[in-house]
């Protein structure tokens, strides 16, 4: 059974499913993810050490690098990034990074932005379905 818990803004399309793994503090791929293995490697996070490979990765907000498109890039090419991106305002760069994946390496990564309201309704290990063509997020039980 599934659930819609609400809305959002689709900002890469796609539609992908899993368990998730959520940050309540922004978060920076460039120094804060290992792109070789999908762990968190930024050590004051309080997710160090949690992979985020195949999970639906939920943060608040990005902490920018131009450099971060590349770090995800390679996550994505190694096939060690999350499989949906959900946040309250996403970085370009972040999009930027799964743009350049679709169009290199045929891979892709949902990206939807949330309101408040509904990022904090997320939990780590909720298992969820994010269609960001439609814009809805899903909690399935």
């Amino acid at each position: 059974m599934q659930s819609e818990i609400g809305f959002g803004k689709g900002v890469v399309a796609g539609v992908s499913e899993g368990f998730a793994v959520v940050s309540s503090e922004s978060f920076g791929f460039v120094g804060g993810l290992d792109a070789q293995t999908g762990k968190i490697i930024y050590s004051r996070s309080k997710l160090f050490g949690e992979s985020v490979k195949g999970k639906v990765f939920v943060y608040p907000c990005g902490r920018g690098s131009t450099t971060t498109s590349s770090v995800l890039l390679e996550a994505i090419r190694c096939s060690n990034a999350p499989c949906a991106i959900i946040s309250v305002e996403v970085e370009p760069m972040v999009a930027l990074g799964v743009l350049v994946a679709q169009e290199l390496y045929n891979k892709t990564v949902p990206i939807l932005t949330v309101s408040e309201d509904v990022f904090h309704l997320l939990r780590t290990g909720d298992y969820l379905l994010v269609d960001s063509v439609a814009g809805k997020l899903y909690r399935k039980d």
